[in-house]
Formats: structure tokens, sequence, C-alpha cells
């Protein structure tokens, strides 16, 4: 019998994968601006039943090791990253001085929700 993951793995990289799907789901049609938009959000839909088999087992089996607030810290956290590198990968939009700040002030929140007092 093989060892099982750690909660915060198993959590973490469902939410990983959930976020990709997602970010497919949200901004991936930007690419397909001709196609009709009742196309492309029964597309965004299909895309999105799959991050929705994650993130809904991810957030089932992290909570308790973490709290509510927490799961919604790593899954913005994780949305950012995963955003910043489909923006430039993708859609090929690059990020600037200004995104990073702001990613960083965001990065800085999550300190605050996960230092314990």
């Amino acid at each position: 019998m093989t060892p099982s993951l750690p909660v915060p793995v198993v959590t973490i990289g469902l939410l990983i994968a959930s976020n990709v799907f997602m970010t497919f789901a949200w901004y991936g049609h930007l690419k397909f601006k001709t196609a009709p938009l009742l196309v492309v959000i029964l597309a965004s839909w299909g895309i999105a039943f799959f991050e929705y088999l994650l993130q809904v087992p991810a957030n089932r089996i992290g909570h308790g090791y973490f709290s509510a607030a927490e799961l919604k810290t790593i899954q913005e956290v994780i949305t950012l990253a995963v955003f910043a590198a489909f923006s430039v990968l993708y859609l090929r939009e690059p990020l600037g001085w200004n995104h990073l700040i702001g990613f960083s002030l965001i990065g800085a929140g999550a300190f605050f929700i996960f230092h314990r007092w």
C-alpha cells in the first residue's frame, strides 16, 4: 500500500488544476472573437464543468486542515499565478510593473491570513 499524499499537497494540486480549467473557461475564448457568443458561453460552461470536478473535492479535502478563509486565500493566490502565466503565454499580453506590485500586495494579504498572531 502506498502512503497517501498530505492534505495540503492534494488540496493545492487540485486547486491549481481546477484553476487552469477555469482560466481557460473565462478567458480562453478571447482568442476567438469571431465565434458566436452563445458558442463560447456553452464551451466555457463545458470547460468549467471540469473545473468544478476538481474544485469541489479540493475544498472538501482541504477544509478542516485549512479554514474556509485560508482555502479562499489559497485559491486567489493560485488564480493570480495561473492567470499571469496564461496572460503572458496564451494571450501574449505582457505584465507590467504595476501588475507585479498589485499581485505582490495581494500576496501580502495572504501573509496576514496565514500568519498566527
